[in-house]
């Protein structure tokens, strides 16, 4: 049977990650913790990128620092932000001060984590379950999901294992970070950085 290029085209998704803008760390509530002033600016610059996008669904993480930097995006097209819990960031458990060598223990072993934490495998297996259940619901459309710098590089490392500690490192200080996942039929095609 050929499948003409309109039947191809339908089952595409383009998802773009958008991993939040600035917070403020003085704020330890990994829930409540929001944007600083810089990263309000910031989310401006992300409704900017993706106006062009032709994106018709927006998912976030729970927390606000996810949420407060798609708002301005989501308010500027009436698109209602949809609530998936699982796309949350990895729970640490108590405040680390040193985060690099925390992140550097999750890195070289998934299974590591602190009191009340959870470790990499944890938290990729539900932001990957999360990411399947929308793509199942989602064939042929743009999507924006508003994430955080782990919970991504989990999703990233889940399509290529050669991502790991350094990689994540690279990334740590890009807030707001946008890559276009591009999918068909369920099956990763490319991966692209949106410059900011």
């Amino acid at each position: 049977m050929r499948i003409h290029r309109e039947e191809v085209k339908l089952m595409q998704i383009r998802v773009y990650f958008v991993r939040h803008a600035e917070p403020d760390f003085s704020i330890k509530d990994d829930l409540t913790r929001p944007l600083t002033d810089k990263g309000m600016a910031d989310s401006k610059k992300v409704t900017s990128i993706l106006a062009d996008k032709e994106i018709s669904m927006i998912y976030s993480s729970p927390y606000k620092r996810a949420v407060d930097t798609i708002k301005d995006f989501s308010e500027s097209r009436g698109i209602e932000i949809i609530i998936k819990d699982n796309l949350r960031e990895r729970r640490v458990g108590d405040w680390v001060e040193d985060f690099r060598a925390y992140s550097e223990k999750q890195w070289s072993d998934f299974e590591y984590k602190l009191p009340g934490g959870e470790c990499l495998k944890e938290v990729k297996e539900r932001n990957i379950n999360a990411l399947l259940e929308i793509l199942a619901g989602n064939s042929g459309r743009n999507i924006a999901i508003a994430t955080h710098g782990t919970a991504l590089s989990t999703i990233i490392n889940h399509y290529n294992s050669e991502f790991g500690h350094g990689e994540f490192w690279s990334i740590a200080d890009k807030m707001p970070y946008i890559l276009c996942f591009t999918f068909n039929d369920m099956e990763l095609e490319s991966v692209e950085e949106l410059a900011i």
